[in-house]
């Protein structure tokens, strides 16, 4: 993908033009997509235990959900950061958190955002996905985690509280560094 480096991608299933990237081993691999042209750059956060959530998430996917989170993140998130506040793609809930809200198929985002559609020929799903996010820096979006919102909507107050709880520790880890570099 031209302008973006690292990222992560799902090994094995068929995601060949995704913006998350395939790494040396392992389903996944950590790193970020490097801003262009105004556009945000996007990280992935590893816990202080070396768990990565939002991987564990990606991964419990379907090809076709995967396709969908893949151009949202790519098409949408990536592009527009927070100008999406206020509207359906993007929920505060508070503490600096936000909820990246994916409810559209892989096509139908590409339709709705220029994109060239990833014709997937998996099979057709609802797509109720939620990912949380954190902006910081200089145009980052920092992904904590997700969970399929389709497969159990009463886990959404768990999820948004565990998420809080990473995004405590990001920042905990950030006032760390900032402390170490004087």
């Amino acid at each position: 993908m031209a302008g973006r480096e690292g990222g992560i991608e799902r090994q094995g299933h068929g995601a060949a033009a995704s913006c998350l990237k395939i790494p040396p081993t392992g389903p996944y691999a950590i790193g970020s997509f490097r801003a262009v042209d105004g556009m945000w750059t996007v990280e992935v956060f590893e816990a202080d235990n070396g768990t990565v959530p939002f991987e564990r998430f990606a991964a419990s996917l379907s090809d076709f959900k995967f396709a969908a989170l893949d151009m949202a993140i790519e098409h949408v998130l990536a592009d527009r950061g927070l100008d999406l506040a206020g509207t359906q793609w993007l929920r505060p809930v508070g503490q600096g958190l936000h909820e990246f809200r994916i409810r559209h198929e892989a096509d139908e985002i590409a339709r709705m955002f220029g994109a060239a559609s990833p014709g997937s020929g998996a099979k057709r799903e609802a797509v109720l996905l939620r990912v949380f996010v954190h902006f910081h820096g200089n145009r980052i979006i920092l992904l904590l985690g997700g969970f399929d919102k389709g497969r159990d909507p009463k886990r959404q107050q768990r999820e948004i509280a565990r998420a809080q709880r990473l995004l405590a520790q990001f920042k905990q880890r950030q006032r760390r560094q900032k402390r170490r570099r004087g």
